[in-house]
Formats: structure tokens, C-alpha cells, sequence
């Protein structure tokens, strides 16, 4: 019961967040910080080149087995985090940016891993729709939908965009607090493999990454820090469950990848909230 709660949370967390953010955001309002060559080329480089890298880095340095160093590289490769809209509403930083950048690392996740998976573990077969339908049907699908009841009817999206969003923050708690209990016993089972290391190191360079590349503005800069610091699970878990099903420990390394984020990027963007309000509270 609780492994079909957890999943239902998942779901109703990624939909419900894309329907809060299209409900809120006009196509435009997206669509600008695309516009900006520089913003889109280093999130590129960012995400493509240099977390992958270091997550296959990571692998040779920690000696991790094949398993688990599988399901790292995967990580490091999926790009464009559903949840990204949600810490940057948290972090009560540029929230359109933040959408726009998930929207642009998921378009470019679907392209690069199928071509990038084999190079980096050989014998790899990924069909383009393998890792495409999930992240279509669950995240742009919702999201364009939408868009274009903002666009068409703004007075029923200014009522419905609420309820979206208390649902999309219930959604999260409930998943976080699923996502331990179910999942603790493979957290313990990791120690003294490296996962748990390679895990909490990638977050910090790929967070740190974004952060670096991100502009010379705060909210780009965070932006940036949390888009990349956070992976596409799903997609994923997408990848994993088609080619790697008789390979449990990669979904493993997978899910304990996501704990070690949720407890590192979560609290980051609630902190950069809490100053952000303190900032904003200050007598001028």
C-alpha cells in the first residue's frame, strides 16, 4: 500500500507542479530567458558535459561496482528535474527561469541519452521513445495544457493556480517522507560501497557547477545551481526499469541518489528563502 502511495505521490507531485507553473506563467514569460544564448549554452555545458563527466570521473575514483556506478552514470546524464519549479519557488528565486531551464534540459535528456548512454557504458541499446514517452506524457504534456488555459481563459487559471500549487507542496511532503521510509534499508545497504560518497560529491559539484555558469546575477546564478544540482529522476528510472531490470542495484543507486538530493537541495532552497524573505522584511 505504501510502495503505491509513494508511487501515486510521485505522479501527482510532477503533474501537479507543471499544472501550478503553466497556470501561472505565460508562454512568453518562458520562453524569454531561451532567448538568451549565454543562459541556454551553459546550461548545456553544464549539464551535458561536465556532470556527466564527473559522475563517470566519480565511478573510476571510488572503484564503484558496475551496478551501481550504472545507475551514476545515469543520474548524471538525465537532466531537467520536474521538481526544479517547486525549490525555486521555495528558494523565492526567478521561477519562469527556472521552468524554462527544466523545459530546455528535459527537451535536450531525450536527445543526448540514448546517444550519450552507449559511449559511456558500451553494450547499451536505448530506443529514442524509451526514454521520451514518460517525460512527454508527464511533464510537457501537462505543462502546454496549461499554458494554454492561461492564455485562453486567465480568470479560471488565476482560480485554479492555488489549488495546484497546495497540491504540488502536500504531494512533496508526503513523497519525501515516503521516499525514506520506504527506501531506508537500501540507504544502509550502500555504506562502504562509495555510492553514498559518489552520490553526496556529484550533488555538491553539479550544484556547484550551475552555480559558477549561472551569470553574474543572484537569481541565475541559484538558478542554475538548482537546476543542475538536481537530476531528472524519472527519466532515469525510465532508463533503468527498460534496460537495466535485471539489475536491481542500479535503481537502487537511483533512489538513493534522489534521498542524498532531497536532503541536500531541499534545505538549500528553503534557506535561500528564509534569507530572500529576511532581505525583503528589512526597512529600507
Amino acid at each position: 500500500m505504501l510502495e503505491s502511495l509513494y508511487e501515486l505521490m510521485g505522479l501527482t507531485f510532477v503533474i501537479a507542479t507543471m499544472v501550478s507553473m503553466g497556470l501561472a506563467l505565460t508562454l512568453r514569460t518562458i520562453a524569454g530567458p531561451l532567448r538568451n544564448v549565454r543562459f541556454v549554452g551553459m546550461a548545456t555545458v553544464a549539464n551535458f558535459l561536465v556532470v556527466p563527466a564527473a559522475a563517470w570521473l566519480l565511478t573510476r575514483a571510488l572503484s564503484l561496482e558496475g551496478s551501481l556506478a550504472t545507475g551514476l552514470v545515469l543520474v548524471g546524464l538525465a537532466a531537467g528535474a520536474p521538481g526544479l519549479p517547486k525549490t525555486a519557488e521555495i528558494a523565492q528565486v526567478d521561477r519562469a527561469g527556472a521552468t524554462s531551464l527544466m523545459v530546455l534540459l528535459i527537451v535536450v535528456t531525450i536527445v543526448v541519452v540514448p546517444v550519450a548512454l552507449p559511449w559511456l557504458l558500451p553494450g547499451v541499446d536505448i530506443g529514442f521513445w524509451d526514454v521520451a514517452s514518460g517525460l512527454v506524457l508527464l511533464i510537457l504534456v501537462p505543462l502546454a495544457l496549461s499554458i494554454v488555459i492561461r492564455e485562453r481563459y486567465p480568470d479560471l487559471a488565476d482560480s485554479a493556480q492555488p489549488y495546484a500549487t497546495q497540491i504540488s507542496t502536500i504531494s512533496l511532503v508526503l513523497l519525501m517522507v515516503l521516499m525514506v521510509v520506504l527506501n531506508w534499508s537500501d540507504v544502509v545497504g550502500l555504506f562502504g560501497s562509495g555510492g553514498l560518497i559518489a552520490s553526496l560529491v556529484l550533488v555538491g559539484v553539479a550544484a556547484g557547477v550551475g552555480f559558477l555558469l549561472g551569470g553574474p546575477d543572484r537569481d541565475g546564478r541559484w538558478v542554475m545551481a538548482l537546476g543542475s544540482g538536481q537530476r531528472n529522476i524519472a527519466a532515469a528510472m525510465v532508463v533503468a526499469a527498460v534496460n537495466f531490470a535485471d539489475e536491481p542495484d542500479v535503481l537502487v543507486m537511483i533512489v538513493v541518489f534522489s534521498l542524498i538530493t532531497l536532503v541536500v537541495m531541499v534545505p538549500t532552497a528553503a534557506e535561500l528563502g528564509r534569507r530572500a524573505k529576511a532581505s525583503n522584511e528589512q526597512p529600507a
